[in-house]
C-alpha cells in the first residue's frame, strides 16, 4: 500500500506485469510497490480458468497491488475480496484504461471517467468489501474538453480511497503525445504521477510538481533492474542474459513451453533494443518454437557461459 517512505511504484502493464515479470523486478528491488496487470471482475468471480492470473496467490509477492476492472458495483467488491484473500496488500480500480473492449464496450476502465456516480459506487464497494486500502488509477479525463480528473480524484476521497494514480494523458489521447501533468493541485488524496517517467530526472521533476510519488510503466521494458537503481540498491546486472535466461525460466514455470515461447519473445525484443546485431537477434528469436533453441540463442548473443 502507499507510504511516504515507498514513492516508487511498478506500473500495471497488461500483458507484462505477470507473476514472472515481476519475480525478476523483485531480484533487482525486494521492497517495490508494485501492480498486477488488470484482472476482470467477472472472469475473477466467475473464476474463468483459462485466465491463470485468476489464481495467482500474492502471500510472498511483498507489496503488491491487485488491479481490477469492470462497471459493477457488487462484483467488484466480489473481486476485491476474493484478491484480499490472496494476499493483496491492495486493491487498484482501473478507471484510465482507453482500450475499446474496455472502455466503451464494457463500459469500465477510462469509461468511469464519464460516470463519476457510478465511479463513486464502485470504489465504495470495494472499500466496504476488503480491510485493505483501495487505490484507483485514472487519466487527466476523457479528451481535452473534459480534463475532470480533479473532480474524480474528490470522489475517490469522499469513497473511502486510499490514493489515486494519475497518468499525463486523456483517453483520447491513448498513449500518444507527450504525458503532460499540471502542477498538483490542493486535494484530498495523496497522488501518484504516471506517464513517460523513465529516469531518476522525470521521477525528481514530478516531485518537483509536487506528487506523491512515481509510477513507472513503459520505461521499464528490457530493463526491470530499473527500480534497483531507482530505489538505491543497484544498477543493471553485469551480463544481461542470465536475467533473460531467468525470466524465460520463470515464464515457462508459469505458463507452460507451449505458451511461454511466443509470449516471451516480446520480451527478447525489449532486452536486446538498441544492443549490436538485435535486428537480425529478433528476427532469429521470432522464428524459434523450441526451449532448448530459444536457450542456446540468448546465451549465444549474450554471450553466457
Amino acid at each position: 500500500m502507499f507510504n511516504k517512505n515507498s514513492q516508487i511504484f511498478v506500473a500495471p502493464m497488461a500483458g507484462i506485469t505477470d507473476k514472472p515479470f515481476r519475480k525478476i523486478v523483485r531480484q533487482f528491488a525486494p521492497d517495490v510497490s508494485m501492480v498486477t496487470e488488470m484482472i476482470s471482475c467477472h472472469s475473477l468471480v466467475e473464476g474463468h480458468k483459462n485466465c491463470i492470473r485468476n489464481f495467482d496467490n500474492y502471500d510472498d509477492e511483498g507489496n503488491i497491488g491487485a488491479q481490477i476492472f469492470g462497471a459493477e458495483p457488487d462484483l467488484m467488491g466480489q473481486a476485491a475480496k476474493i484478491l484480499q484473500d490472496s494476499g493483496a496488500k491492495w486493491i487498484d480500480i482501473n478507471m484510465g484504461c482507453p482500450v475499446p473492449k474496455v472502455a466503451t464496450r464494457a463500459g469500465a476502465g477510462a469509461f468511469l471517467m464519464k460516470d463519476h456516480v457510478l465511479a463513486g459506487r464502485i470504489i465504495e464497494s470495494c472499500v466496504k468489501s476488503v480491510q485493505i486500502p483501495v487505490s484507483v488509477k485514472t487519466r487527466l479525463g476523457w479528451d481535452e474538453e473534459h480534463k475532470d480528473w480533479r473532480d474524480l480524484v474528490r470522489i475517490a476521497a469522499e469513497s473511502g480511497a486510499a490514493f489515486v494514480t494519475i497518468h499525463g494523458r486523456t483517453r483520447a489521447q491513448g498513449y500518444s503525445g507527450k504525458s503532460v501533468l499540471p502542477m498538483k493541485p490542493d486535494l484530498p488524496l495523496p497522488i501518484i504521477a504516471n506517464g513517460d517517467i523513465k529516469s531518476v530526472e522525470d521521477i525528481e521533476d514530478v516531485q518537483q510538481l509536487g506528487y506523491d510519488g512515481a509510477m513507472i510503466g513503459r520505461g521499464m521494458l528490457g530493463q526491470p533492474w530499473i527500480f534497483g537503481r531507482f530505489c538505491g540498491l543497484c544498477r543493471k546486472p553485469k551480463n544481461i542474459g542470465v536475467t533473460v535466461l531467468n525470466h524465460l525460466d520463470y515464464m515457462i514455470e508459469y505458463y507452460g513451453v507451449k505458451v511461454a515461447i511466443p509470449m516471451f519473445r516480446k520480451h527478447v525484443a525489449w532486452y536486446s533494443a538498441g544492443l549490436p546485431n538485435s535486428a537480425q537477434f529478433r528476427i532469429k528469436v521470432n522464428q524459434i518454437t523450441d526451449e532448448s533453441e530459444l536457450r542456446q540463442a540468448i546465451k549465444d548473443f549474450w554471450l553466457v557461459d
